[in-house]
């Protein structure tokens, strides 16, 4: 056998997820390299680990024991990575963090700098919608969420970090439409929402419930990247956050439409669960936080 602690760690994702397409998302890999590894485990054993029927993928039993195995292994090994980080000073563990989908736009700016300082601490981000978001969060399976509308339902700490804004945005030449004929504006035009749920969604509907203004017709789409190319290609109008739609203002490639009622001003929180013991590395972070939110705040976030 010549397996290596490469292929043991992508075939776990793949046990837990029963997919190659969610694994390669897990692991920030493309589903041909998560493939090509997943083959080369599987030629060292002569038993099948896996089973693809009607396009589904389904695990041995002895693909449960090879991944109960590999498990064992990887924790082993980072014990040992551990043990040394631990003995020659140095911060170590997971730091494990869910992030709602508008988020992606502000995470890597805040772990940037302490994980460059910090690099024995191995980072686990899941970025998905808010209702995995939360469940994350109530199964204790997280450090840390990011979001900006809390959850009622549980007990938390919430550590406010910036104010988010969201504006209404439209198709190159909409601020001129809207100015020429602000009453029929709503009724003529399209408006695309996110999905149920979501945060942005309820910010949305909230705007347009205190203006009374009716939306003729409506579309929904379930990610904020598809919600831009959509108001890009002339298809709506929508209410976005800024900070995920720099660049698309900076090219002219949609516009602000200064209507009242906007922007819509909530914020950022990095919120655990209020008895959650955190460990050294999510305490650590927390800390760095708190102490650098200022300067990440004017540095990335001059909103």
């Amino acid at each position: 056998m010549n397996f290596t602690l490469n292929q043991l760690r992508i075939f776990t994702y793949i046990v837990d997820q029963k997919s190659i397409t969610k694994a390669a998302e897990k692991l920030f890999l493309t589903q041909p390299a998560v493939s090509i590894q997943l083959k080369n485990f599987q030629d060292q054993f002569d038993i099948p680990l896996i089973e693809v029927i009607n396009k589904r993928l389904f695990i041995t039993d002895f693909g449960y024991e090879i991944a109960e195995a590999a498990k064992n292994i990887l924790n082993e090994v980072n014990a040992i990575s551990y043990k040394r980080a631990l003995f020659e000073g140095k911060l170590t563990g997971k730091l494990r963090i869910a992030v709602v989908s508008t988020g992606k736009y502000v995470i890597p700016y805040l772990l940037a700098e302490f994980l460059s300082a910090n690099p024995e601490v191995e980072l686990e981000l899941d970025v998905s919608n808010r209702g995995n978001v939360i469940r994350n969060l109530e199964e204790n399976d997280v450090d840390f969420v990011l979001m900006t509308r809390l959850p009622e339902h549980l007990n938390i700490e919430a550590t406010k970090l910036f104010q988010n804004k969201l504006v209404l945005v439209g198709p190159k030449g909409s601020s001129k439409i809207y100015k020429e004929s602000k009453e029929d504006f709503y009724e003529q035009n399209r408006f695309i929402f996110r999905e149920n749920g979501s945060a942005t969604r309820q910010a949305m509907e909230n705007f347009l419930k205190e203006a009374k203004r009716i939306t003729g017709k409506s579309l929904t789409l379930t990610s904020n990247e598809a919600v831009k190319q959509a108001v890009i290609s002339g298809m709506g109008c929508s209410v976005l956050p800024i900070i995920g739609i720099r660049n698309e203002l900076s090219l002219g490639q949609m516009e602000i439409i200064d209507a009242p009622g906007l922007p819509i001003e909530n914020a950022w929180f990095l919120v655990h669960l209020k008895d959650k013991k955190l460990l050294p590395a999510a305490l650590a972070f927390k800390s760095y936080l708190v102490e650098n939110l200022i300067q990440i705040t004017q540095k990335y976030f001059p909103i």
